[in-house]
């Protein structure tokens, strides 16, 4: 169905086949044409802007020439030295707003290169293909470090350190890896559980073992952690949702969006998910939009995006509000919830209005109220800070250097827990990376 889906005029759950069709893959690969034709409108630049626009700095001309040449292995290598999860990336990162915005086709009047679906192409075939891992392990270093953190940042980390011969143990809180790629991203972007066969292929290069049911403060502690390891990176996201702080918002059916998006994301039968006739998603950002899209998708009569400031103001991209209109999401702007009622269970929701003051967001006294079956929180998650007192924070994130280190000698941190870019698979890579380089350097001078 891609960005068109099936959708309930009633409010019930859509027949399996219907939910099915709603939840494949949002943008089906190119076939062997499309890459071709593709390929060929790219013009190779020197010094090209998407590179500059790409987090990972993948040479983009490079890969692309390497496809429209046939050589599609060594074009998924030149993506992967630099991004090890570029088959996520090409398929949930907004290259709308990255590389493809950068293309210098976008100033005539052409469309950009779809660069996400080439690296797609490239990528897929390598993780498809049987023979040797393109990565190899250095000669063993003797050295071992500890990853909290299974998502992006810490796969990226431990994949890199693993190939300079170093041992990688990861301490994982949930019983999958993977962090908000496997929980947190909508159904429709990581079908046919690519984000599982991702992490699979990365493991492939040895050395990296993954400990699950480990939470830091709970299973694991932090200071024994620098004892028995040479060095640790902290890729512990961001897992403490925010809260909105009005009356109500205990009833059931309030509940965190990403709790249902991971639901979503785990569930053996969609069919058995049906969020109800109206539902309303509080909030502004990518993470509210794949709530309100999946609703919708499984047969929410009516669902309704509501944040407190202008589109402009909005953190989800042009392109995701866009996928939201298409997919009958109606997005109110310049509210607040003020309070939700019910008698145990929610029934409604209240919002007041809001301006802008002085630079300031007040109310403006107008207040709404909406029925409500479902109420989803995507307002944000801060740092959980379980075990962390002996970091240095600012700004309710980890403090770093450009190596990617801590206040505290041979610990390092990235991802979503630290501030060095937008909160976005592509980032925590790039952070992971680079961390894995800072802790190769300290190690050596160690």
């Amino acid at each position: 169905m891609g960005e068109h889906p099936v959708h309930s005029k009633t409010g019930d759950a859509l027949a399996p086949d219907d939910i099915a069709a709603n939840f494949d893959d949002l943008h089906p690969p190119l076939n062997a044409e499309q890459v071709s034709i593709e390929a060929s409108r790219c013009l190779f630049c020197h010094d090209a802007p998407c590179v500059t626009a790409c987090p990972t700095s993948i040479d983009i001309p490079k890969f692309i020439l390497q496809i429209a040449t046939g050589n599609l292995t060594g074009s998924a290598r030149t993506i992967l030295s630099a991004n090890i999860m570029g088959g996520t990336c090409a398929r949930a990162c907004p290259t709308e707003i990255l590389c493809e915005n950068k293309c210098v086709l976008n100033t005539g009047e052409h469309d950009p290169i779809e660069i996400g679906a080439l690296q797609r192409h490239a990528v897929d075939h390598q993780i498809a293909k049987d023979g040797p891992h393109p990565f190899a392990r250095a000669k063993e270093s003797g050295k071992t470090i500890a990853i909290i953190g299974a998502g992006p940042a810490g796969l990226a980390c431990a994949h890199a350190l693993a190939t300079k011969g170093h041992t990688v143990e990861i301490f994982e809180a949930r019983e999958k890896p993977g962090g908000l790629n496997e929980y947190g991203l909508a159904a429709y972007k990581m079908a046919n559980d690519f984000a599982a066969r991702e992490i699979g292929f990365i493991l492939e290069v040895g050395g990296i073992t993954i400990h699950y049911g480990q939470a830091l403060g709970r299973d694991i502690a932090f200071n024994d952690l620098q004892t028995r390891f040479d060095a640790v990176f902290m890729g512990i996201g961001l897992g403490k949702a925010r809260t909105l702080g009005i009356e109500g918002e205990n009833l059931d059916g309030v509940r965190d969006a990403l709790h249902f998006i991971e639901d979503i994301r785990q569930a053996e039968n969609l069919a058995q998910i049906n969020p109800g006739q109206n539902v309303v998603v509080i909030g502004g950002g990518n993470t509210a939009i794949d709530a309100a899209i999946q609703a919708k998708r499984l047969g929410a009569g009516h669902v309704a995006l509501v944040y407190r400031r202008g589109r402009a103001q909005m953190g989800a991209t042009q392109w995701e509000q866009d996928l939201a209109a298409i997919n009958g999401v109606a997005i109110y702007l310049w509210s607040k919830p003020i309070r939700i009622e019910g008698k145990g269970k929610v029934q409604s929701i209240s919002f007041e209005g809001t301006r802008l003051e002085n630079g300031a967001l007040v109310g403006t006294g107008q207040v709404h109220t909406a029925p409500a079956h479902c109420v989803l929180k995507a307002v944000g998650q801060s740092l959980h800070d379980a075990g962390l007192a002996s970091l240095a924070c600012a700004h309710g994130k980890i403090t770093v250097d450009q190596a990617g280190q801590t206040s505290l000698p041979g610990v390092f941190a990235g991802g979503d827990c630290i501030a060095s870019g937008e909160d976005l698979t592509v980032q925590a890579v790039q952070d992971g990376k680079m961390a894995a380089a800072g802790i190769h350097a300290y190690l050596g001078d160690k």
